[in-house]
């Protein structure tokens, strides 16, 4: 089965030069530091003990940086390796300003390049987040004895059946694994079927994702306007939901005349169509690229900007979250959640199904059906006792968490 994936693998590598041009045009690949990709590092490695996370993207990556921050302040350590594969993510890293931590893109799955990546970085642990799982990366891992652990892990009903399909490979996957730490019931339950070994279940380590008073606020303007309005958040919304949310603006609009619906699109490219669907419904629509000073009349403020999502979810007092009309598994409320917002969505939240459970036992979240339910269901005012329980929560996960991977991270890191 190695054979036949490093032979994929292998066909994808003759026609990366082609995607990776597309995506530099596109500004989705960073010009200079594509061959990171290839096990070309950039930044140079420090003299002494490093540890290495990897995450796919933003997400993932924010939910382990309170661990950074821990580990930074450890002497033994000299050095933190953070990897993932786009480039949101990696500017997202250089906001928090971390001295020992460093960002590389993560190299293309093929032994020569999983080889050259390790014997260059000599990590002393290697921790994954969340579903990403490497074949390669993982097998050579397990041949240089790093220890290696899954954290906040996460195997949707979906990934499950495609495993389960590749029993003997997955077994031999997974067996690499010193230690996995599922981020629900669920993805303990499939992790058992697939025979794997050394699971432990915490929590959610989304429950303690950085809280910074001061990172991504709103300009002072635009905090004026919007205190001008009765504001409500439609966040992470996909193909159809745009419409749905400004229906129920437009009934909720009956009853508070200054109401402004702010909506953050999962996909910005999506922006003129949904720009054009507001339109057809006669709504005024702002975009926040703009930087227009007064919003006056607008009816709909739309964010057509990456990576601002938590701007807004700090000022919003009811947080609709998207991908759970359509069936797309819902999204995480964690955020909003975490700054006292009231939480609506729709029936498919199959994606986070224990954070749901939980929130809705905490009267904190709300399933809607329709526009109208929607609308009837804002609120205009934040329960910060809400959003204490949340942060409670999350610091109870990251010390238990903690505790978990120092085993690992100073036990190995004095061996050495």
């Amino acid at each position: 089965m190695f054979v036949l994936y490093q032979i994929v693998v292998s066909i994808f590598l003759l026609i990366s030069p082609i995607i990776i041009l597309f995506r530099i045009l596109n500004n989705k690949e960073n010009k200079t530091r594509f061959i990171e990709k290839f096990s070309f590092p950039t930044k140079n490695k420090t003299k002494g003990k490093l540890i290495w996370f990897h995450g796919a993207s933003v997400g993932e990556l924010l939910s382990v940086i309170p661990l950074i921050k821990y580990y930074e302040k450890n002497k033994l350590i000299k050095q933190i390796l953070v990897t993932s594969s786009t480039l949101s993510s990696s500017n997202v890293i250089k906001k928090f300003k971390l001295k020992k931590t460093i960002h590389q893109f993560y190299p293309i799955d093929y032994f020569p390049f999983t080889n050259k990546f390790l014997n260059y970085w000599k990590p002393s642990v290697g921790i994954f987040i969340d579903s990403e799982i490497w074949p390669c990366m993982f097998r050579r891992i397990n041949t240089k004895y790093i220890p290696l652990i899954l954290l906040n892990a996460r195997i949707t009903k979906k990934t499950f059946y495609r495993w389960i399909k590749l029993k003997k490979f997955s077994k031999l996957i997974f067996n690499y694994i010193n230690s996995t730490y599922p981020q629900n019931i669920e993805t303990k339950k499939y992790l058992k079927k697939l025979n794997h070994k050394n699971i432990k279940y915490l929590g959610n380590l989304k429950f303690a994702e950085d809280y910074e008073k001061n990172f991504n606020e709103l300009n002072n303007n635009l905090k004026t306007e919007f205190n001008k309005k009765k504001i409500w958040i439609a966040s992470s919304t996909h193909k159809s939901e745009e419409v749905f949310c400004a229906k129920a603006h437009i009934e909720l609009k009956k009853k508070y005349k200054n109401l402004l619906t702010i909506i953050i699109p999962r996909h910005t490219h999506r922006v003129d169509e949904i720009y054009s669907d507001l339109k057809k419904l006669g709504l005024k629509t702002i975009l926040h690229s703009s930087n227009i000073k007064k919003i006056n009349n607008a009816d709909i403020y739309l964010v057509d900007t990456f990576g601002e999502t938590k701007k807004f979810h700090k000022i919003g007092n009811t947080v609709f979250l998207g991908g759970s009309i359509i069936k797309r598994g819902g999204q995480s409320p964690l955020e909003a959640a975490r700054f006292g917002a009231k939480i609506l969505h729709g029936p498919n939240t199959d994606n986070f199904k224990d954070v749901y459970k939980l929130l809705k036992s905490m009267n904190i979240s709300k399933k809607i059906n329709s526009p109208k339910e929607l609308a009837y269901s804002v609120k205009f005012k934040k329960n910060q006792n809400n959003g204490t329980k949340i942060r409670n929560i999350g610091d109870k996960i990251l010390k238990k968490t903690i505790k978990e991977l120092d085993k690992y991270i100073f036990d190995e890191v004095k061996k050495t």
